[in-house]
């Protein structure tokens, strides 16, 4: 068993404050516990605390901290709750029932000294311990205690054996002791038992141990006698404490024991035989555990502990859920709780005998439980909770169970039926037979009581297929056979057990008499047959005839309906019997007269207190009442005379119910004189005769026994004088005469006045009759009398005598009609009105008073509305012109037509009101055209629009609606309406109304609440289709969130999002899903990727199989090695494609030279079978000798390789002598050579040929002169050498050539002598000399002018001395040997004048053309030096001149240093050069890091400066001043971040600011801006953000792609300051290969379970990174150091709207502190000029 916390039920305080004790009721409904202040809480047993009340003082004198609580216990019924205290008392409180009740003390047993522990075993028995060493018995019933047995050691514990008929107490010394109150036939003795090492306050008294502990920190178990079973030790484990309690579980099975911060706990093993232990329950903080109480079903234990704490513990050994219906909780081996998660009602089965049950099952329509032990088997009915457990031998689970009878469980077995009564543990009966079917056996357990039988139980089964036994299980003996000629299929026996039904094969339904063991057919065709439960009446179809016997003893009286269908059922419950017949589609109840069944049942059997206990349950109808009469006169006939007696007082007659209690009274006392039932005596027999009104009888019984005055009483007192008088003259009684006087004055004396009367109108004597009427308060009559006598009417006496008593007898018709016949007709009218006789008051008043007949019709209608007969009314008021009460009285009368008709006839005014009246009718009567007539007649249209919103009739409310109210309040009518019918459930309808008034958002906002997803969906498809696809984003998140995958997959397809589709599936490790997903609809990539994911997560041979069955293993292999999994590859490679080891390897060596790992490189290349990749890579590191180590070892060819290599290096670091000798080693001559030309020296090269390649010497020869004329000075030496060679050789015109050729402006002395070498003594090649020269340009000038004057050219000699600036020359030569040529030497010293930009010369002149000259020569330095020295506006014309032609030419940086140098002046034609100037510089590539701060700081700077100009200038507060100062701050930031990448404590810094430059997008190349932020992200391993960041520049450097940003999904920045609406960059700003990295790793990355793709939040719910909080819509200013949003713990410079985090603006000045950086000097000085200074620091600058 293990124990799992469940709640913390009381929660602990901050010091001691211990929980003394805790108790559990005995039905598990409540749980107590005691807290440290004495008072008394009361929970559930859900851990809900529901009551509590405070314990009182033994005496209050002496105050309630007097005494403490140490023992508590709740009665055996639940509703006491006995309390031990250490003032010397036991209280018993009573707290009833219900939660609430009211707490009173029912019982209080005083002692002579504390009471220490005490326990509630049985009922009126509690058991507790004094600290004198007793242990005494308190009996509630009779409210004493007395001393079970005493010791001389204080109680310290007691604990009572699981069935509570034995105690044990621990005692101080060790002691432990044993009592039984009955030992249940186990045989163990009693007293002391065992004499523990020390005080065992921790005892438990389990099914088959005893387990005690205490302060030395050793558990032991003690056997039944008490010798040590097991002992655990663990005072050598200075993490426990001593053991301050324990407890047993119910069913004895399992003990806790609490210690300090612990709870162990050991589960006893019936096969070991000894207990086990489990892991404890370890919690810290928890303290010591001072009371342990285990709930009675065992499914929970809570713990109490010093501090006030009360824990709460789910103990099981196991839990399972069958069937998605119930929760098997074994709590113990032998203890299983059964709960029905529905109704959460729960079952306890245990096996009494300790055994371990197997496996629970529920079975026969969830009600019936069933489990095997090794012994027994468990079988039990949840409804009634009945449990019964049976001995029975395990037969291999073959056993078929039949749960078709209530009381009954059937169990056929290997030709066995076994009968098993749920609540019995012994097995009721057995039989043999073959036949399993349920129809063909049939059990009757007591189930209609008869008289004089206790016990009824009877079985009726097959024998064979022809014959049926019937055995009484009570006697287990055979009532007896049944043989038939043909099979039976169907069999059942009566409640009673004596009558049985059976079918044969051939549809014959008989009837069987087990008394008289009679057989009757009763019907053929029989399709269905079933007694009536709780009766022996029979109902059966025979084709379309249903059949029923009321009385089976007379099987001929059957009685027939016809039927349509067919018989499926017959119910019969509260009193009302139904058949339950389907005709087809439909079903129809046929009701039986239940008088006949029930009280029929009864009657038949004789068992009249069983019909009068059914008729009690009745109401008094005519029916009822007729069956009481029924069963009176049966009861009378059966002389039943008490049960007779309770008809009549039923039926409410109380004479003869009187009656017969006399007679009964009478017969019992002749009963207790004579014997018998008394029944028999004379008295009784005359009484009973007299009741049936037979006196004729009753008089013949009275004189048969000479009891004539009897006789003559009885008719006396029956008032019956002629008979009494017969009687007297037949016996010749001498009281005769007396007899006649004593009846005439009898009837005088009883004011008979009326018979006396009728006595002598009789006798003629009409005056003395009329008297006697009168006096009888007869007046009618007297007037009937006088009405039909002459005589009379003409008696004025009589007439006003007869007519006064009328009147004061408010006989008034009576009276008019007197006073008409006497002739006085006003009088007559009165009484007529007077009696509401209008009739007759208006027939008379036609003819004697017209006028007053108006006035009497009103009155008559005013009388009949009286009447409630509003209908004649009507009428009458018409006739008296009384319109609004005949309307009245036709809306009372419900006559809405004629109503309508006298209401037309009305005026506007008096008609209003009634109108609504009948159109609610009319409405009512869903006749909604008539109704909204009446509603708009009658002034009320809003009813007419309720009418229809009610009866859902939407479009005529609103058409109606419309035309008398303002569209805003129909909208409100209609939404509150709407969310009306929302509450009910009735969406559509809703849906309907929030429609009519163009509301659809609040339908989907309904849909969205109800999670009616699909409904939600088609409205955002009709009315928003542009929110669509985020619809179905958003419902697939909220899916996949509650688990609902398929549904999640279906949304996130229709928003077109596949991966998260995939990326969803992959989460929940469905990689089938995820796989189909992809291949679905990302493509073959897409498809390939997960499978490679879904392989690499399986690892071994169930990857290759995966990745063989999709045929991805080679193309896997590949991507693994691509991607750096190489252990993955080799694994797959090892184990499927050994031929790819090679070039896996070859990867593996590439990847590890990469990283540097040149050793591990080299195995890998070997592996390979690479080795020249070794090698090359050792060269390619100049790792020269491992590079010939590996060529010599593995690759001689690449020796020679090595040696080039290392050649190439010598000639790098010109080293030439060197790499000369590696090459000719490598035998490589003609790589000397042209190693040797590219370092120009082209004399070694020449050198180097002559020696080893003399065949290519001319070639080199002529190369090396095209390679002196391309270079001019540069080929000189190779020039000079060739020269010299060729004039050697005697070719001086190439000599000459090559002389010519020589250019070195930087040697004239070397010029000299060519051009001296060129004019050679010999004069005889002049002419060729001439036409050289003239081709080529002379250097020095004046060498080369001397040469053109001995040439004769003039002109070129001039030109030369003008190119040689000898102006003075040039003049003399063109004077004396040419004057033409003077003008052209003048002109040319004037532009030499302007290209030599001599400004001295020109500007005295015009100072702004020699800028311009400037300007258009490029020569910018000079330019802004001249213009320096005129004024501001002059300088700073040319500094934005050569701004813009810098940033034209891409040198943005020069252009900034220039406004760095000379200052941003306020100018607006340089407003767009400073905005170029930023915009370049955000888009420029390589600005993100540490080396780029001095360019972000000189674009800060700038910016700052021009704000400062601005704030003074009037362009103050303008947009362009708002867009530079937004400029000013990301610069500031751009600066803080490089300045930051430069520090490692500030990275987060550096990312931070990466992230707040996303808000301003806007401005920036967002491509660039995302990338910055995501790989920043990254580096400080900020995954979730780096993944959305980095996602979201995929997603733009796709839409660069593309060319719009249509496809951009916002959803992931919904709620932040990040804008959406930003320009598209027009080209990609980052490279190619960054982009395929980042989307490699964002892939790799939406495959991480681990990553939740949602921004970080703060304490405002909101992005961390946002100025503006998402609910409130609060705006937060930006840190100076991050831009993150600065909410509390800040810092306020001195400058409004700066301020900064405090953590971060520590952690900034440490860093500077620290690294001594200059940047972070710089942006901490930056900061001083731009937020007004810094907050007081010691920090300095310098």
């Amino acid at each position: 068993m293990q124990l799992r916390h469940v709640r913390t039920l009381l929660a602990p305080q901050d010091g001691t404050a211990r929980v003394t004790c805790m108790a559990w009721s005995a039905n598990s409904g409540r749980f107590a516990v005691c807290t440290a202040e004495r008072v008394v809480l009361l929970y559930d047993e859900h851990g809900e605390r529901r009551d509590k009340f405070s314990t009182k003082p033994a005496d209050a004198k002496y105050g309630r901290k007097s005494y403490v609580v140490k023992g508590m216990a709740f009665s055996p019924d639940s509703t006491k709750i006995a309390i031990g205290q250490t003032d010397n008392i036991v209280y018993v409180y009573r707290i009833g029932e219900e939660w609430g009740d009211k707490k009173v003390i029912c019982n209080k047993f005083i002692q002579m000294s504390a009471v220490t522990c005490l326990l509630w075993p049985a009922e009126n028995t509690i058991v507790f311990g004094l600290a004198e060493g007793k242990v005494r018995l308190a009996n509630t019933k009779n409210n004493k205690s007395s001393t079970i047995y005493g010791t001389d050691s204080y109680v310290v514990s007691l604990a009572s054996n699981v069935s509570g008929k034995g105690i044990l107490s621990g005692h101080a010394d060790g002691t432990i002791v044993r009592f039984f109150f009955d030992d249940e036939g186990s045989g163990e003795s009693q007293g002391k038992l065992v004499m523990h090492p020390c005080p065992p306050y921790a005892l438990a008294w389990a099914l088959n141990s005893i387990v005690a502990a205490g302060c030395d920190k050793k558990i032991v178990a003690y056997g039944k006698e008490g010798n040590v079973i097991q002992t655990f030790d663990y005072s050598r484990d200075s993490s426990e404490k001593e053991f301050t309690t324990a407890a047993a579980s119910p069913g004895g099975q399992a003990v806790v024991i609490g210690s300090y911060d612990r709870l162990r706990v050991l589960n006893w093993s019936p096969r070991r035989g000894a207990w086990e232990e489990a892991k404890p329950k370890e919690i810290p903080h928890l303290y010591t555990i001072t009371s342990l109480a285990w709930k009675r079903d065992g499914s929970r234990i809570c713990a109490g502990t010093l501090c006030g704490g009360v824990e709460q513990f789910d103990c099981c050994l196991r839990r399972s859920i069958y069937k998605n219906k119930f929760e098997m909780t074994y709590v113990g081996p032998s203890q299983v709780i059964v709960k029905n998660l529905s109704t959460g009602t729960r079952v306890v089965l245990k096996s009494h005998y300790g055994y371990e049950i197997d496996e629970v099952k529920i079975l026969g329509k969830d009600r019936y439980l069933v489990a095997h032990t090794s012994d027994t088997l468990l079988l039990g009915d949840i409804n009634s909770n009945k449990l019964s457990e049976v001995a029975w031998q395990g037969s291999g689970g073959n056993e078929k169970f039949f749960f078709d009878n209530e009381n009954v469980c059937m169990i056929f077995n290997a030709g066995e039926l076994t009968l098993v009564e749920y609540g019995s543990n012994d097995i009721l009966g057995s039989v043999r037979t073959e036949f399993v079917n349920p129809h063909l056996v049939s059990v009757r357990i007591n189930e209609r009581q008869q008289r004089g039988v206790e016990e009824n139980k009877r079985l009726a089964y097959l024998i064979d297929i022809k014959t049926i036994a019937t055995v009484d299980l009570v006697g287990n003996y055979s009532v007896g056979t049944v043989s038939h000629d043909s099979k039976i299929d169907w069999l059942e026996l009566n409640e009673t057990g004596h009558k049985l039904l059976f079918r044969d094969k051939k549809m014959r339904l008989q009837l069987y008499d087990i008394g008289s063991s009679t057989k009757t057919t009763i019907l053929n065709y029989c399709s269905y047959v079933q007694w009536v439960p709780g009766s022996d009446v029979v109902v059966a179809q025979s084709r379309n005839n249903l059949c029923i016997w009321y009385n089976i003893d007379a099987p001929e009286r059957v009685t027939m309906f016809p039927l349509k269908g067919d018989v499926v059922n017959l119910e019969r419950s509260d009193g009302k019997t139904e058949v339950i017949v389907s005709e087809g589609v439909n079903t129809v109840s046929y009701t039986l007269d239940e008088g006949l069944i029930e009280f029929g049942t009864a009657i038949d059997d004789e068992d009249y207190h069983r019909a009068t206990a059914f008729l009690e349950t009745l109401e008094m109808s005519t029916e009822t009442e007729a069956m009481w009469k029924t069963l009176s006169k049966l009861a009378l006939e059966a002389r039943q005379l008490h049960i007779a007696e309770r008809c009549f007082a039923a039926l409410g007659n109380v004479a003869k119910a009187r009656f017969l209690h006399e007679t009964n009274t009478i017969a019992d006392q002749a009963a207790q004189e004579h014997g018998g039932d008394g029944t028999d005596h004379y008295l009784v027999r005359a009484r009973l005769a007299m009741l049936d009104k037979n006196y004729k009888l009753a008089e013949m019984i009275f004189l048969e026994q000479n009891a004539t005055e009897e006789a003559m009483d009885m008719y006396q007192e029956l008032h019956m004088w002629d008979e009494c008088i017969v009687v007297a003259e037949a016996k010749g009684h001498p009281m005769l005469d007396k007899l006649r006087r004593g009846y005439y004055q009898w009837l005088l004396d009883t004011q008979q006045e009326e018979k006396a009367g009728e006595v002598q109108e009789g006798q003629g004597d009409y005056l003395a009759a009329v008297s006697l009427y009168l006096r009888a308060g007869l007046p009618a009559k007297a007037a009937r009398l006088a009405m039909n006598r002459d005589e009379l009417m003409t008696n004025g006496d009589v007439i006003n005598r007869i007519s006064t008593a009328l009147i004061r007898g408010e006989l008034f018709e009576q009276a008019g009609d007197l006073f008409e016949k006497v002739g006085n007709a006003r009088k007559a009218l009165e009484c007529y009105c007077k009696g509401n006789a209008f009739l007759k008051a208006v027939e008379l008043a036609r003819l004697a008073f017209p006028a007053e007949v108006v006035k009497l019709e009103e009155a008559w209608g005013d009388h009949l509305v009286q009447q409630k007969q509003l209908d004649a009314a009507i009428n009458h008021y018409i006739e008296a012109r009384c319109s609004i009460k005949a309307i009245e009285a036709a809306l009372g009368a419900r006559q809405w037509k004629k109503a309508i008709y006298i209401l037309d006839l009305q005026d506007r005014q008096t008609a209003v009101k009634y109108y609504p009246k009948i159109a609610q009718h009319y409405a009512a009567l869903q006749e909604y055209q008539i109704a909204e007539e009446l509603y708009i007649k009658g002034d009320q249209t809003k009813d007419a629009i309720d009418m229809y919103t009610q009866a859902g009739l939407w479009e005529q409310a609103h058409k109606l609606a419309i035309k008398c109210m303002s569209q805003e309040d129909v909208s409100v009518l209609y939404i509150t309406q709407a969310q009306e019918m929302e509450k009910h459930g009735k969406y559509k309808e809703a849906e309907r109304l929030y429609i009519t008034v163009n509301e659809p958002d609040l339908a989907i906002t309904m849909y969205k609440k109800c999670k009616m997803y699909d409904e939600m969906v088609r409205l955002v498809a009709k009315y928003h289709k542009d929110l669509l696809s985020d619809t179905h984003l958003h419902l697939g998140k909220e899916l996949e969130v509650e688990g609902r995958l398929q549904e999640a997959e279906y949304h996130y397809l229709e928003a077109k999002d596949w991966k998260a589709t995939v990326n969803m599936y992959r989460v929940n490790d469905m990689w089938e899903e995820a796989y189909r997903v992809a291949k679905a609809h990302g493509g073959a990539n897409s498809s390939k990727q997960v499978a490679y994911m879904w392989a690499k997560s399986l690892g071994g041979e169930a990857a290759v199989k995966l990745l063989s069955k999709f045929g991805l293993l080679e193309m896997a292999i590949d991507h693994a090695a691509d991607s750096g999994v190489f252990e993955f590859a080799f694994e797959l490679a090892r184990l499927s494609m050994k031929q790819k080891m090679p070039e896996i390897h070859l990867k593996y060596a590439m990847f590890l030279e990469d990283e540097g790992k040149f050793e591990e490189a080299e195995a890998e290349f070997i592996k390979a079978g690479k080795p020249k990749e070794a090698v090359l890579m050792f060269v390619h590191n100049q790792n020269w000798d491992a590079a010939q180590r590996v060529a010599e070892a593995h690759d001689p060819d690449s020796v020679a390789d090595v040696l080039v290599g290392q050649a190439r290096f010598a000639f790098e670091h010109r080293e030439f002598q060197k790499a000369e000798a590696f090459l000719l080693r490598a035998q490589r001559p003609e790589l000397a050579i042209k190693y040797y030309k590219e370092a120009d020296m082209w004399s070694e090269a020449l050198r180097i040929c002559k020696e080893y390649v003399p065949g290519r010497l001319e070639e080199l020869q002529k190369e090396c002169g095209r390679e002196a004329a391309k270079k001019g000075s540069g080929g000189t030496e190779g020039l000079l050498e060739q020269a010299r060679e060729w004039e050697q050789a005697g070719e001086y015109a190439r000599a000459v050539d090559c002389y010519l050729k020589v250019q070195d402006s930087s040697n004239s002395v070397l010029m000299e002598k060519c051009l001296l070498k060129v004019l050679p003594p010999d004069t005889s090649v002049t002419a060729g000399h001439k036409r050289a020269i003239s081709d080529h340009s002379l250097e020095p000038k004046w060498a080369a002018a001397e040469l053109y004057l001995n040439m004769d050219l003039i002109r070129e000699a001039i030109d030369a001395f003008i190119e040689g600036e000898e102006w003075s020359k040039a003049k003399r030569v063109a004077k004396e040997l040419d004057p033409r040529y003077g003008e052209y030497v003048d002109q040319r010293y004037k532009e030499h004048l302007k290209n030599q930009g001599k400004v001295d010369s020109l500007v005295g002149v015009d100072v702004m053309a020699a800028l311009d000259m400037y300007a258009e020569q490029e020569q910018w330095e000079k330019c802004l030096e001249v213009a320096a020295k005129q004024n501001y506006k002059v300088l700073h014309k040319y500094v934005a001149l050569y701004a813009t032609h810098l940033i034209r030419e891409g040198s943005w940086d020069k252009a900034l240093s220039l406004y760095v140098q000379h200052g941003a002046p306020v100018n607006p034609q340089n407003f767009n050069i400073y905005k170029r100037l930023f915009v370049e510089m955000v888009n420029a590539p390589g600005m993100n890091c540490a080396e780029a701060y001095s360019s972000w700081a000189d674009l800060r700077d700038v910016l700052f400066s021009l704000c400062e100009n601005l704030v003074k200038s009037s362009e103050v507060n303008t947009p362009a001043h708002a867009e530079f100062e937004t400029m000013l701050l990301l610069s500031h930031y751009y600066a803080t971040r490089s300045a930051a990448q430069g520090v490692k404590q500030l990275d987060t810094v550096a990312a931070r600011l990466s992230i707040s430059l996303l808000r301003h997008i806007d401005l920036l190349p967002a491509d660039k801006a995302f990338y910055e932020a995501g790989i920043a992200a990254k580096a400080v391993n900020w995954e979730n953000m780096a993944f959305i960041f980095l996602n979201r520049f995929l997603d733009f450097s796709d839409a660069i792609e593309e060319g719009n940003l249509d496809a951009l999904d916002h959803s992931d920045f919904q709620s932040t300051d990040i804008p959406f609406e930003v320009p598209l960059p027009a080209h990609q700003h980052v490279p190619e290969e960054k982009r395929e990295e980042v989307r490699d790793w964002v892939l790799t990355m939406s495959m991480d379970q681990r990553l939740e793709q949602v921004l970080p939040q703060d304490e405002r719910d909101t992005y961390e990174a946002s100025l503006v909080a998402a609910g409130t819509g609060v705006h937060s200013l930006p840190c100076v150091l991050t831009g993150y949003p600065v909410l509390r713990n800040k810092i306020e410079f001195k400058r409004p709207g700066r301020e900064a985090n405090k953590d971060t603006w520590n952690k900034f000045l440490m860093a500077v502190k620290t690294s001594h950086s200059p940047a972070c000097q710089d942006v901490l000085k930056f900061l001083s000029q731009w937020c007004g200074g810094l907050p007081s620091t010691s920090f300095s600058f310098q």
